[in-house]
């Protein structure tokens, strides 16, 4: 054995023992014929540092990958870093920007090896953070989006698609961010609440036509004038009465002079403003769709803006000079400027009250609008829908059969309430836009002739083949982030050439490959807000190319069997981490504090399905309170002789305690396997802790003082090994320093076996450990809530137990007297007086408390404390009752106002008790 240091230091372990576990190759041990078990971790940015929501999902899948290595499964947790193409870019762009240089200073491969090199110089800072949480990744297949065999995966996934006819080149709106000059997906969208106004304007109908109400216009009414420089119709209700007489005929433009059609279609709301709308297709989602409806092609819709959100000339050429080159925002001022100045911003006339009297004025119909505005969540710029050429996956297509794997269960989503959000996002899913407008990413591979001819290939020279004599020019676009993500289970194992799982096969013999050993995945754990993002484009690129095009049966084809959805870690008070309110959390400063054991324990034990998980650095250091005692509790057995067992089966025992705690050790495995099947892990985290805490550092150790026999040595050394396998998922560092330090090992801690639940529970010493547990427990509670002092010991006379308990209190009194400070026993009536009663069974125990404490002074006192907590509860309760404190107040202080009430409760409660106990 070595001799503990006094005081549990994490920093001193840490770093220690995770460059053991990386250098001796332990993260995932050479075992060929083991069962295999697989995690893909969602690959960080090359760009981020660890966060706190980094921190949890990391955890639980560590958790989960070293409780497999422990039960003897090949064991392979995937790690790498994805290239993050738009932030990326922006981190290298904003570095030049300091340096009074910029991207288009250099050519395009010049920028790219300039992406190389702060990739090669900064890109690793997550993953040394992620060794510092102890996750046990497979170091040595380390990936990244970018490597050639990845990039060669992404190039042939993208031309298959496209040779099968679900990826396809189309003009549609998309989200155009003005700051980045890219596209972006529907998820990168933040929307924000911004006060802007609603704008009344009158079209003049042409051709001299007029409504039924006489009116020689129409109202429509916008929060964005700039764009009906591009308008192409005015869309009314069909079932509309007050412009049925004007479907098919026109409005003419002011401005533009353009004159466009009256269209009808349900868009229109008749209960909505004036019930007309104007219809811009080139620049409104909604839009777009009624201009298709209205025959519209997209191939002629007008777009008044360009690449940096400034107007341009449209194909008509009608857009007035003055208006070229301002920015949108610019324009609208001027649109609304022109609109006054032509008469054509409608007003209503109202009566004001006047110098001389009452009079009659114009009032324009402006009105202030909160706005739904869309931002780009990383550049922080007004999103602009704009009508551009992209590339398109058929998303429709690859969602049926996802849904289908889901629904017959060969895919489990854990919990299972956001299957209803995943169904109703894919039955409802748009085309994919897979085209960014960067630089940095891979390259999309497609070549154009001269005439616009589109060639499709793996390489430069497969597309020349195909296109002959014609010169070609590539695009120039590279594919979005989450389309080679989305590859992650597969190309990650070597897909298509599965060159990676060829070395590995030559150096440990392995008879299959990687892809066909380790696919489909056993678990995939993700935040919830990727569910979209990934998860699913995973599960439909899956089942696509590893179903070998629906060759291979669904179950097969899954990227994985299970997805388990975490929530968010918030601070304190529920609000959600951000930068701008300063309630950002990071892990490394809770890992410098308390140790990452601490953290992870805590992460574990606060991971509830279902539920988000309030950060409490209070928390944090109890369970670094908890580490510390298991520590002394180990320095303590080694103090007395007890060490490392030499065996993983349980030794004989015929004392009652041993024979008792080896149940305890497998009701405890068992208990953890049942939550680790079921992803619980705060029940797994909360038995092992139970379990050490209560069971062996507060009974066993205490129950087994002064009567170390040989016996009992096997039995705690045997029981300190089962706790430190069992707690090595939760708390890696910890549980590896003492299981070397109790004694000579044949291997590490990491790779040790797994615990074995098979053991038969021994319910007699069951029965009466816990009545001893029980009786002790109830007499200390009784001496604290009476303030009996510590050192004071008590008689105690039984009343009504029956042969079986007396013969149980002969057995065991000598244990009891020592734990509750208990000097003599007596089955004789107790004296008169007052005295404490404590019911275990049907046997009372009575303590006589004369010339121990003041009876009437202690009757008082808890009278006094009672009242008090009941009125505050009663208190409590009210506000809890009333309706407007409930419904208005904010959230946290309906929690903590419902978290007060239970402990003033309580605490009633137990004063009430300790009264009637004093008789």
């Amino acid at each position: 054995m070595t001799e503990l240091p006094k005081t549990f230091d994490p920093a001193a372990i840490e770093a220690k023992w995770y460059a053991h576990w990386e250098r001796e190759g332990l993260f995932r041990p050479e075992r060929p014929s083991a069962a295999p078990y697989t995690i893909v971790n969602p690959p960080p940015n090359v760009t981020g540092s660890l966060h706190i929501g980094h921190a949890l999902d990391n955890t639980l899948q560590d958790i989960m990958i070293r409780y497999e290595r422990l039960r003897g499964k090949d064991a392979l947790w995937v790690v790498g870093t994805d290239h993050a193409g738009i932030a990326t870019q922006m981190v290298v762009e904003r570095q030049m920007a300091e340096r009074q240089d910029r991207r288009t200073n250099y050519s395009r491969e010049q920028f790219i090896e300039k992406v190389w090199e702060w990739k090669r110089e900064s890109g690793g800072t997550i993953t040394g953070q992620l060794r510092r949480l102890g996750c046990s990744m497979d170091w040595s297949r380390e990936q990244f989006t970018m490597d050639p065999h990845f990039s060669r995966a992404v190039t042939k996934v993208f031309v298959d698609l496209y040779n099968r006819g679900l990826l396809y080149r189309d003009k549609r709106l998309v989200n155009w961010d003005p700051g980045l000059k890219t596209a972006i997906s529907d998820l990168e969208v933040e929307t924000r609440e911004v006060q802007g106004k609603f704008w009344h304007f009158r079209y003049p109908l042409a051709d001299g036509v007029r409504l039924d109400d006489g009116r020689d216009y129409i109202v429509v009414a916008t929060t964005r004038p700039e764009t009906m420089l591009a308008d192409m119709a005015v869309a009314v209700n069909g079932a509309d009465p007050r412009y049925a007489s004007v479907v098919g005929k026109f409005v003419e433009l002011p401005i533009t002079g353009r004159r466009i059609p009256i269209v009808a279609d349900d868009h229109a709301d008749p209960e909505l403003g004036s019930g007309a709308v104007k219809i811009t297709p080139g620049h409104d989602f909604n839009d777009f769709e009624v201009g298709k409806r209205a025959g519209i092609a997209p191939a002629d819709m007008l777009n008044m803006l360009d690449a940096d959100a400034k107007v341009v000339q449209t194909a008509d050429g009608l857009i007035p000079a003055d208006y070229l080159g301002l920015d949108r925002f610019d324009a609208r001022a001027k649109v609304v400027d022109a609109m006054r100045v032509l008469d054509r911003l409608d007003f209503a006339m109202v009566t004001v009250e006047g110098e001389d009297g009452p009079e009659t004025r114009k009032q324009e119909k402006i009105e202030d609008r909160v706005i739904q505005t869309p931002y780009g969540d990383r550049s922080g710029v007004v999103i602009e829908p704009w009508l551009t050429d992209q590339w398109y996956v058929d998303a429709a297509t690859l969602a049926k059969p996802a849904m289908e794997v889901v629904r017959s269960g060969a895919v489990e989503i854990v919990p299972k309430n956001w299957e209803k959000t995943f169904f109703n996002w894919m039955e409802n899913i748009q085309p994919w836009c897979v085209s960014r407008q960067l630089w940095w990413g891979h390259r999309i591979p497609v070549w154009y002739d001269t005439d616009g001819n589109v060639f499709v290939a793996e390489t430069e020279e497969a597309a020349r083949a195909l296109a002959g004599e014609r010169a070609l020019t590539r695009d120039e676009d590279v594919l979005d982030t989450w389309f080679s993500s989305a590859l992650w289970p597969f190309a990650t194992l070597g897909w298509p050439e599965d060159h990676i799982s060829t070395v590995r096969a030559e150096r440990t013999g392995e008879g299959t490959s990687l892809l066909a050993k380790h696919y489909p995945n056993d678990l995939l754990i993700s935040g919830f807000d990727i569910l979209f993002f990934w998860d699913a484009r995973m599960l439909m690129q899956g089942i696509e190319f590893m179903g070998e095009h629906g060759a291979k049966p669904l179950d097969q084809s899954v990227p994985w069997r299970k997805l388990y959805l975490h929530g968010l870690v918030r601070a304190a008070d529920g609000a959600k981490m951000s930068k701008s309110k300063g309630n950002v959390v990071d892990p490394l400063g809770l890992i410098d504090r308390y140790g990452a054991d601490a953290l992870r324990f805590f992460m574990s034990a606060m991971e509830s399905q279902g539920r988000d998980i309030k950060m409490d650095d209070r928390r944090v250091e109890g369970y670094r309170n908890f580490a510390t005692k298991l520590w002394n509790a180990t320095r303590f057995a080694m103090s007395n002789g007890i060490g490392a067992s030499v065996t993983h089966e349980a030794p004989s025992a015929t004392l009652a305690v041993n024979r008792w705690i080896i149940g305890e050790v497998a009701e405890t495995v068992a208990a953890l396997d049942k939550a680790l099947a079921d992803l619980r892990f705060d029940a797994a985290a909360n038995a092992i802790y139970a379990f050490v805490w209560n069971s062996f550092c507060d009974w066993y150790l205490e129950l087994i003082k002064g009567a170390i026999d040989d016996e009992t040595k096997a039995v705690a050394g045997w029981v300190l090994d089962q706790i430190l396998v069992m707690l090595h998922p939760f708390m890696p560092f910890i549980t590896e320093e003492l299981w070397h330090a109790l004694g000579k090992r044949d291997n590490d801690l990491i790779v040790a076996r797994w615990p074995e639940a098979d053991v038969a529970v021994d319910t007699t010493a069951k029965a009466e450990i816990e009545w001893l547990i029980d009786v002790v427990s109830q007499i200390r509670a009784a001496r604290a809530e009476l303030n009996i002092a510590p050192g004071a010991k008590l008689a105690v006379h039984v009343r009504d137990a029956k042969p079986a308990t007396r013969d149980r209190i002969d057995r065991l009194k000598p244990a009891v007297s020592r734990l509750a400070r208990i000097e003599g026993w007596s089955f004789d009536p107790a004296p008169t007086g007052g005295s404490a009663q404590v019911v275990v069974d049907e046997a009372t125990y009575v303590l006589p408390l004369e010339g121990i404490i003041d009876i009437a002074a202690e009757k008082a006192r808890l009278t006094k404390a009672m009242e008090a907590a009941t009125k505050e509860a009663k208190s409590l309760e009210g506000r809890l009752n009333n309706p407007a404190f409930v419904e208005k107040a904010k959230p946290e202080a309906v929690e903590k106002a419902r978290a007060d009430h239970a402990e003033k409760s309580a605490e009633a409660t137990r004063l009430a008790a300790a009264l009637e106990r004093l008789g």
